[in-house]
This record gives structure tokens, sequence and C-alpha cells, in this order.
């Protein structure tokens, strides 16, 4: 049996994830800093629950070593927003947002990767955000994290592909999951967003889910380095909201 490690595998996003990958036929290892959650997410799901931060190595570490096998797949969806302005955010608040979404990320896949390697096979996957590709004022280093991610998927892809391990990104876009939860809970919100996505409603956290399903899977073998965007077409449609003609 194949399995998957997935990190901020107590959230929205993050059982979906585990969801489908158990559906694909995985063992799944579930990894979150809070143990409450995560236990009772990995047993509602008869999945495998790890206590890790993912910005502490020896813990990423202690993590893997407990899930009992190097995993077939690792699925990087830890992370945090904590938007504000870049005059406002307090600095300490812009490095915790990298550590969590940029290098905790790293410290997952380089901890995983090592054994994929010896193994002479794996795959790994970042979730970013339509953030890393357009962004808005007001959202603080998380961009900047996420673009981070991105280009790091990249590296990973160059330097780990000829080895056996496949790397790629998902970038999510208007998800009404996760961190974007309260956000959506305006019904104005709601309606703005929808309407202004090309395919006419928010995103799913299962939509999340399938892309990893496929990206996971053989049918993908050849994609590597790829940052498959998932966003119902927002990020190419800046000229549907302008006018074609002077009014």
């Amino acid at each position: 049996m194949k399995t998957a490690l997935v990190t901020g595998g107590s959230g929205d996003i993050g059982r979906a994830i585990s969801q489908v990958l158990i559906d694909d036929g995985h063992r799944v290892g579930l990894l979150d800093v809070d143990e409450t959650k995560v236990m009772t997410a990995a047993n509602e799901l008869g999945a495998t629950g790890l206590v890790a931060d993912v910005t502490d190595e020896p813990a990423v570490e202690r993590a893997l070593e407990a899930f009992g096998a190097v995993p077939d797949v690792v699925v990087n969806n830890a992370g945090i927003g904590r938007f504000a302005s870049l005059l406002e955010m307090p600095i300490e608040t812009f490095r915790h947002q990298l550590d969590v979404n940029l290098t905790g990320a790293f410290i997952v896949a380089r901890a995983a990767a090592k054994g994929m390697v010896e193994r002479g096979s794996g795959v790994i996957l970042n979730i970013t955000s339509i953030n890393a590709i357009t962004t808005g004022p007001g959202t603080g280093s998380y961009p900047a994290a996420k673009a981070g991610l991105a280009k790091l998927t990249e590296m990973m892809a160059l330097e780990w592909g000829p080895l056996g391990v496949r790397t790629n990104a998902i970038a999510p876009g208007f998800i009404d999951a996760g961190i974007s939860t309260p956000f959506y809970a305006d019904p104005a919100v709601r309606a703005a967003r929808g309407g202004a996505v090309p395919s006419r409603r928010l995103g799913l956290s299962e939509d999340i889910a399938n892309a990893v399903s496929y990206l996971a899977s053989d049918k993908a073998s050849y994609v590597n380095g790829h940052h498959l965007v998932v966003d119902g077409g927002v990020s190419v449609s800046l000229l549907t909201q302008l006018p074609r003609v002077a009014k």
C-alpha cells in the first residue's frame, strides 16, 4: 500500500486532500501542530495522527519516524494567513508567516525527500495560492511566502527530479474553506467574489483535493516542476474586468 503525508491535515482542505488520498488507496498520515484537532481528524478519517510544528525540524523528523514509512506522497498544505498592511505588520508576524508557509514546507519536503531519493521514487506537492501569482494590498508577507514556495517547487523539481522525485505546486484561488471561511461568511463578499470568477462560483476543498489526486498519481508521471492554478479562471480574467470602449 502506498503512503501519503499531509501537513495541515486537520483543516478543511487538509481533510479533503487526506480523504481523496485514502480513497485512492493510500495509508495517510495527518501532520499538524494542534494535537487535539489532528487526532480527531485522524480518527474520523481512519488515518494516522502526527503532531509537529512544521518549522521544527527535529519534531518533523520524529513525526516521520513515527509514521513508520518513507511517504510515497507528501502534500505541504500547512499554512497560515496573518493579513495586515506592510506599514502596520509587526516584523515578528512577517517572519512567522514566512517560516510556516515557506521554510516549514522546505523542512518537511527535505526530510521526506532524503528517504525518497534513497528509494528512487516519490511525489511532493506544495500548496501555494493565487496570491503567488497576483496579489492585493493588505496581505502582508503571505504572497511573498507563497511565491517563494512556487519557486522552491521548481528548484526541487530540478534537483530531485533526476533522483526519482517529482515536485509540483497547486495554487488555490477563491476557496470557501480554511483561512478564508470567515471572509466568505459575509453574503455580499461571497456574491461579489463568486460573481467575479469566470466559472461563476467559489472553489471547494474538493477542487484542491482532486488536483492533488491527479498530480500524486501515475497519470501525472511526466509532470514535474509545474504550478497548477485551480481558481476557476480568475487569475486570467483581468481584461474582463475592464471596459473595452470608453464610455
